[in-house]
């Protein structure tokens, strides 16, 4: 449960660094990717009237059907909507010495760019889908049917 008074949520736009890496864990064949997406941050020198840009790279992880999605449609390159929340976690080297590392659990992404470098998949959220009405519910088949036409 979350507290009322806190929020842990990243939006980022940047560009894969690496095709994502996917991977099933041995104890519940769960799929998990990872990849690392640039931003670029562009700021104005004042004492020489020049412009530099500053990349900054994060890393993501991504779980169950979202990560198999990000394998068969994300390369490098490729520019996206990322929306998550930061994790940190640790583990023990090999030497004993508990490291830690900081990366970005996405929860959804959005593809960007060029219209013909995006496939033509919708892209894909962790949100749960809307409900279907069942064959017995108060709406008609003819409503529904019509909502069904509507062209978007």
């Amino acid at each position: 449960m979350r507290d009322i008074n806190s929020l842990n949520k990243v939006i980022l736009i940047g560009r894969l660094g690496q095709n994502p890496e996917l991977r099933y864990l041995p104890q519940t064949d769960r799929a998990v990717a990872r990849f690392t997406l640039a931003t670029n941050e562009r700021y104005f020198k004042l004492n020489t009237n020049e412009s530099e840009t500053r990349t900054e790279w994060h890393r993501i992880v991504v779980w169950g059907k979202l990560a198999e999605f990000c394998e068969k449609y994300l390369t490098q390159g490729k520019q996206i909507y990322l929306e998550g929340k930061l994790r940190t976690r640790s583990w023990q080297d090999k030497e004993g010495n508990k490291r830690y590392t900081t990366e970005i659990e996405a929860r959804n992404i959005i593809f960007l760019g060029k219209r013909e470098e995006i496939p033509e998949e919708e892209p894909y959220s962790e949100s749960p889908q809307p409900d279907i009405p069942a064959e017995g519910s108060s709406e008609s088949k003819e409503e529904s049917e019509e909502e069904d036409e509507v062209p978007f």
